[in-house]
């Protein structure tokens, strides 16, 4: 297929067509591409392609285009994802497409009054973008009816699987019992994954949007040996010359403690984690989306389907613990094809375990020591180490993005 068709060249109705382009959405990410027309004949469908690669699109347009109008409790389109956060930017991509036809969509997760919830679902909905957990509870006080549900988008299963959402999606899913469509859309295929499209779809035409590799290929890499106490300060320095840094945690307690140590500086930061309550976070997510906080700290389930244009840098502020999770926070930046800068603080007892993920994810990067003074620190995309210091002999270093995006 061309990369230069148009989602009219693709199948989609004009209507669509035109509220796309009201949205400055006017060409089809690979994915979309690929995805659409097998969704659109009717076809389960099985994408592989990472967070904010357009996959909400994939599989939004298609369900959208082949709605009818529902009865109230029973929605017919089912999208489940791992995060309320997601369900939010969910709803957000497919609600003016719904409105275009006058259907209605609703968002249902934890940490929300369930009343809201239900009255919407009393009203009528065709589109149910749901957590796992909360539409468990909806089905068992019978608020919501899974009969008549045709078309179901499990999105980000790699990370329902990494949450332990699977056993609540093999329910739902098994009470789904009319003939229905389904569409998978995940950055991993195998593992328990591929035991979700074995059981729940019917020879599903599979599509690889994000060849090995690309995830990291798109993004400028630097690792920094810092002193603990020079922390706050190297992301301080390192956010100065950034629109947008994402500063990833271990736990929830330093995301409270960073992100207040960073205002105690200057630096106008927000924690988003677990324990917050669903406004606080709402309230984050938006300053950093708009640009009045420049600093969002997060902690890895926090962060998990987080859909933020325009992240300039990630800050691995404590090291991942494995090279999936090492990706997966990195992909926050380098979105959409776009490259983004990720920056690695290393204390001097953590050197191994950050060599290990580097050796496993294919990173010959060197580890320099750096301070927060060091006028490096204000511009690291630009600055290159010296490849001579790479940690793993007779092999190349990591291949650096094709230049960054400038503002």
């Amino acid at each position: 297929m061309t990369t230069t068709a148009t989602f009219a060249e693709i199948g989609i109705d004009s209507d669509l067509v035109d509220a796309l382009t009201t949205q400055g959405i006017s060409d089809p990410f690979p994915i979309q591409l690929l995805t659409i027309p097998d969704a659109l004949d009717g076809k389960d469908v099985c994408g592989k392609a990472k967070t904010g690669s357009g996959k909400t699109l994939a599989f939004g347009l298609p369900i959208v285009q082949q709605l009818e109008r529902a009865q109230v409790k029973r929605p017919l389109a089912l999208v489940l994802v791992p995060t309320r956060e997601l369900a939010q930017q969910v709803t957000a991509v497919l609600e003016p497409l719904a409105d275009v036809r006058g259907f209605k969509t609703t968002a249902v997760y934890g940490g929300a009054p369930m009343g809201v919830q239900t009255k919407a679902l009393r009203r009528g909905v065709e589109i149910v973008i749901a957590t796992p957990g909360r539409l468990i509870d909806l089905i068992e006080r019978k608020e919501l009816l899974l009969e008549d549900v045709r078309m179901v988008a499990i999105d980000e299963a790699d990370q329902m699987a990494d949450m332990g959402f699977l056993p609540q999606v093999r329910r739902i899913m098994s009470g789904i019992s009319a003939a229905h469509q389904t569409f998978l859309f995940s950055a991993t295929l195998d593992g328990q994954v591929g035991t979700l499209v074995s059981a729940y779809m019917d020879q599903p035409a599979r599509h690889d949007a994000e060849p090995d590799g690309e995830t990291v290929d798109t993004m400028e890499h630097r690792f920094l040996k810092v002193h603990h106490m020079d922390k706050v300060k190297m992301a301080a320095a390192i956010a100065e010359s950034s629109d947008r840094t994402l500063l990833f945690v271990r736990t929830k307690a330093e995301c409270d403690r960073v992100a207040k140590s960073l205002r105690d500086i200057g630096v106008e930061a927000r924690a988003i984690h677990g324990d917050l309550h669903q406004r606080q976070r709402d309230r984050a997510l938006a300053g950093f989306a708009a640009g009045s906080t420049p600093v969002l700290v997060a902690t890895n389930v926090a962060a998990r389907g987080l859909h933020i244009d325009d992240v300039d840098v990630v800050v691995h502020y404590d090291p991942p613990d494995d090279p999936k999770t090492y990706l997966h926070r990195s992909g926050r930046t380098a979105r959409a094809g776009e490259s983004g800068l990720v920056v690695t603080f290393v204390e001097w007892d953590q050197v191994n375990e950050v060599l290990g993920i580097q050796r496993r994810a294919g990173l010959n990067v060197p580890i320099i020591k750096m301070f927060s003074n060091d006028e490096r620190a204000l511009d690291l995309a630009s600055w290159k180490p010296d490849p001579e210091l790479a940690p793993f002999r007779g092999k190349r270093s990591h291949p650096m993005s094709r230049g960054r995006r400038r503002r």
